[in-house]
């Protein structure tokens, strides 16, 4: 099984970015997703750091992965997302692509690429839409994060010819995109004047209910789930439909998340013993509920 490190989904300083990935190029993951998906305003790295902080990825034997933004709002926008599959098709440096919108999908499949990777943000919940995906160069599907074990099972039993498919594993669940920035409005600034508030925050802002409970956490853009979704307890269940997990980046531990993952892959820990040490290094309690056709927010046990 397979370990891949979803895209930084958070505004980090540009050497705290250079300063992750160079640890992260020792660890045991195998894949990484690099590139902004959620703001195009967040300008720490360009497109060619991206690319250079996936030089040096590469070098270190991992896979490497060029990330489209979900939420294309500009010609500006489309001018990155054109540049990226440009990149994949001169195959220099050559990394796949992640398309998260469907314009993504058009380029890459009028480009005539036929390796790139269906990104969760696509939203594909039935055998019909994915064959289509696999029909337009797909060649690995990474499933919305709320979709069920279950439901995974049939659709995948329901394709024609398998794909490889990467189940969302670890991390605050990507729950919406808005062209209103939410983070902007908790500091009363207006969007296009946010004073680019998210640098200072490393896992977002937490949004609590008036009971004070953890309920939702503020991205920019993008609104996230308060809890941490994990499936170390799951692994045995979760391995027969994905042959890989995605692990999305917090701002500490991360290292040490893809490495109790490995654990659990290689059989050297325990589900159970790996979730609970993997307790002290969430930024907040897991859940798991969606993987069990449940509501996202519970933490479910099978009897």
């Amino acid at each position: 099984m397979k370990l891949a490190l979803g895209p930084l989904l958070y505004y980090w300083p540009r050497q705290s970015v250079l300063d992750f990935y160079a640890d992260l190029a020792e660890s045991s993951v195998d894949s990484v997703y690099l590139g902004e998906t959620v703001c195009s305003r967040r300008h720490e790295l360009r497109l060619e750091d991206w690319l250079e902080v996936g030089q040096v990825l590469a070098a270190a034997g991992k896979e490497v992965v060029m990330s489209s933004q979900g939420l294309i709002e500009s010609e500006s926008d489309l001018k990155v997302l054109r540049r990226i599959v440009r990149q994949a098709v001169e195959a220099q440096p050559g990394f796949r692509v992640e398309a998260n919108d469907m314009g993504a999908v058009r380029l890459l499949a009028e480009a005539g690429i036929r390796n790139w990777v269906a990104g969760p943000t696509l939203n594909i919940f039935n055998p019909a839409t994915l064959q289509l995906i696999i029909d337009a160069g797909a060649t690995r599907w990474a499933v919305a994060p709320e979709i069920s074990g279950a439901a995974l099972a049939e659709v995948r039993a329901a394709l024609a010819a398998p794909i490889e498919t990467e189940v969302f594993a670890y991390g605050r669940l990507p729950l919406a995109h808005s062209a209103r920035c939410f983070t902007a409005r908790h500091f009363n600034l207006q969007k296009d004047t946010c004073e680019f508030r998210c640098l200072s925050i490393m896992d977002g802002i937490t949004l609590r209910t008036r009971e004070g409970e953890p309920f939702l956490t503020l991205n920019g853009v993008q609104t996230q789930s308060a809890r941490v979704h994990n499936l170390l307890g799951d692994l045995p269940a979760v391995r027969p439909h994905a042959e890989v997990l995605r692990i999305s980046p917090q701002g500490a531990n991360t290292r040490a998340i893809v490495e109790l993952f490995r654990a659990v892959a290689n059989g050297s820990q325990t589900p159970s013993a790996a979730l609970a040490a993997s307790r002290d290094l969430m930024v907040e309690a897991p859940c798991n509920g969606f993987w069990h056709g449940r509501a996202g927010v519970e933490q479910y046990v099978a009897a």
